[in-house]
Order: C-alpha cells, then sequence, then structure tokens
C-alpha cells in the first residue's frame, strides 16, 4: 500500500500576471501524481470552482480544476472526498481531499469541535478594546475510515495547520507593514494558538478512535506548518518521553520521515533552508508495516529568495511525501 500527501498550492483554473494558470500547471502536477503511483492520496489546497448554478444564496461548486489534473490517470476511478461548507458542497479556497481505491466507510471533518469557546483578548489592538475573541480555526481536520480488507479498517486522518504568518491585529497592520513589533509579535502568537489548537483537536481524535480500536491502524498526514520537534508535531505524536506514562506508549505515533536521510527530509524550501513541513505520522499498528518513505523534493523550487520576481511556477511549493507499506 502506497500512501501520499501533497500540498498542491492553490489548486485553480485561472491564472494572473503572478499565478501560472491550470493549463501551464498541468503536466507538471500529472507527472507528479503519475509518480507517486499511491493507493491513497491525502491532498491540501485543492480550491473549489463555481457552478453556473451557484449564488451567494445557494452555493454550488465542484472540484473541477482537481478533475482535470486528474482525467486520463487512474485517479479518476478512485474514490473522492473532500471538505463541505455547511451548504454541502465544497468550500471556495484551500480544501483537503482525500482519494482512496478502497472503500471509503465513513467521512467526518472536525473545526473546534472537540476544542470550542477558547477565549482570547487581544493586548496590542488599536484601539484598545475588552472584548472577548472566541479563537477558531480556519481549515477543519478531515477524517475517513477505508475498508483494506474485509477484515481490517485503516483510519485516514488529512490536516493543513494554520501557517506560520501572523494573524490580524486591529489597527496595527496595513497592507504589508505592521506599526510595531508587538503588534506583529501578538499577530504571529495567535497564529500559533491556532496552529497547537489544530494539533490538540486531532490528537483528541486519534485518542477517541484509540478509545474504540486499541490496535487502530492509524496514518495522520498533511501540512502541519511545522517542523519536528515543534508543539504540533509532538503534539500528536504523543510520545511517552513527554506523556511520561508507559502504559501510553501503544498510542504514540511514529515519524515516517525518521527512515529518510537528514541531507534529503525536506518538503519546503525557504530562504535556502530546507524545512520538513509535511508529514506522516503512523499508528505503532501501522508502523509494524512500514517499508520505506521518499519525498519529491528534486524540483522544489525557493519561492522566498531575497529580489526574486513574484511570479509562481507551475510546480507546487511543496514536496510529495509517500510512504509504503506491506498491506
Amino acid at each position: 500500500m502506497r500512501i501520499a500527501t501533497f500540498n498542491i498550492e492553490n489548486l485553480d483554473f485561472s491564472g494572473d500576471d503572478k499565478n501560472p494558470s491550470l493549463e501551464l500547471r498541468k503536466p507538471a502536477l500529472k507527472n507528479q501524481f503519475e509518480r507517486m503511483d499511491a493507493d491513497v492520496v491525502c491532498l491540501q489546497e485543492v480550491h473549489g470552482q463555481e457552478t453556473p448554478e451557484h449564488s451567494s444564496d445557494n452555493p454550488s461548486r465542484t472540484l473541477s480544476a482537481l478533475d482535470t489534473i486528474l482525467d486520463g490517470t487512474k485517479y479518476q476511478e478512485y474514490h473522492k472526498v473532500s471538505t463541505m461548507t455547511q451548504e454541502n458542497t465544497p468550500r471556495d479556497k484551500r480544501n483537503l481531499v482525500i482519494l482512496s481505491k478502497y472503500e471509503i466507510l465513513e467521512v467526518a471533518q472536525y473545526n473546534n469541535d472537540f476544542i470550542n469557546n477558547l477565549m482570547y483578548r487581544k493586548v496590542t489592538q488599536i484601539p484598545e478594546t475588552d472584548d472577548i475573541l472566541n479563537v477558531n480555526w480556519e481549515r477543519p481536520i478531515f477524517y475517513v475510515k477505508l475498508k483494506i480488507s474485509d477484515h481490517d479498517v485503516m483510519h485516514v486522518i488529512n490536516v493543513h495547520f494554520k501557517s506560520r504568518l501572523a494573524s490580524n491585529i486591529k489597527g496595527q497592520l496595513s497592507g504589508y507593514q505592521w506599526k510595531s513589533a508587538s503588534g506583529w509579535a501578538e499577530g504571529y502568537f495567535l497564529s500559533s494558538i491556532k496552529r497547537v489548537g489544530q494539533a490538540l483537536e486531532t490528537r483528541i481524535l486519534i485518542d477517541n478512535i484509540f478509545e474504540q480500536e486499541p490496535e487502530a491502524k492509524i496514518v495522520v498526514c498533511g501540512d502541519f506548518n511545522a517542523e519536528p520537534g515543534q508543539v504540533p508535531v509532538e503534539a500528536i505524536q504523543g510520545k511517552m518521553e513527554n506523556t511520561n506514562n508507559p502504559n501510553l506508549i501503544s498510542k504514540e505515533l511514529i515519524s515516517c520521515s525518521r527512515s529518510i536521510a537528514e541531507s534529503i527530509r525536506y518538503s519546503h524550501l525557504h530562504h535556502g533552508k530546507g524545512n520538513l513541513l509535511d508529514h506522516m505520522l503512523v499508528s505503532k499498528s501501522l508502523f509494524q508495516h512500514f517499508k520505506d518513505a521518499k519525498i519529491f523534493n528534486e524540483q522544489l523550487h525557493d519561492e522566498s529568495l531575497p529580489f526574486a520576481f513574484d511570479t509562481k511556477y507551475p510546480e507546487s511549493d511543496h514536496a510529495v511525501f509517500l510512504s509504503e507499506f506491506n498491506l
């Protein structure tokens, strides 16, 4: 079994002076799908496209840009599910999508379901306020249960955590310029709360699965916007080194990236440095079938270099992360 995760970077039809059209991106992206040759694919940043029936009162979207990429590949025959709005249509921007050759038994998404009423008061806002903010995260956690054989299932969790960009603080941000370093610091802090909050909600979901199925085969993958050793990754792994409880060791998740040589263990480039932001963490009952992991980072571009032009490349700015299991 081959499982892949891929932040496909703002997949849509239209292009502009900075973003290539889907027609320009299609060859590179199609090659990535064919190369991964996966049985299960978790995608991030898949935009929805409005149908002719779409209106603000009755939104209606499809994932036709993704369908265009998948056309003519084996994936067009796969089961496909995505995050949805309350109106039961794909979201406008940055959907999570799961493609599976296996039957999908259950689908769910979690967005502040386990963590609600998380309260915060901004301290650098201009003018000052005593208002209490209810902290929410934009992107849900996406879950499916797959039937991988007549007698076995697998739980797949697809995530895209809040980026490291600072959240807006009223009165502190004008365009791209912050009025004070403390204003930026609070915005960065608020983004960190959201990112770690998503990780905590994911870990609660994992614990709930283990409560029902102690030997569950679980894979959590996606764009964590965090590197190994940072709080979101550590929170989801639940390592005994952190809990100090040997009774919880069976509920640890193991990072498949540890089998990859450190020199090539990165999925994103920033200021000339390779970062591992995309992860695949698996339960021990699944890891016992682990065979190999690869990151397709040979063609990554660094879009953050000083004085570089702002035009995006046809390829994604994230690499495919692929793990193979003897299942």
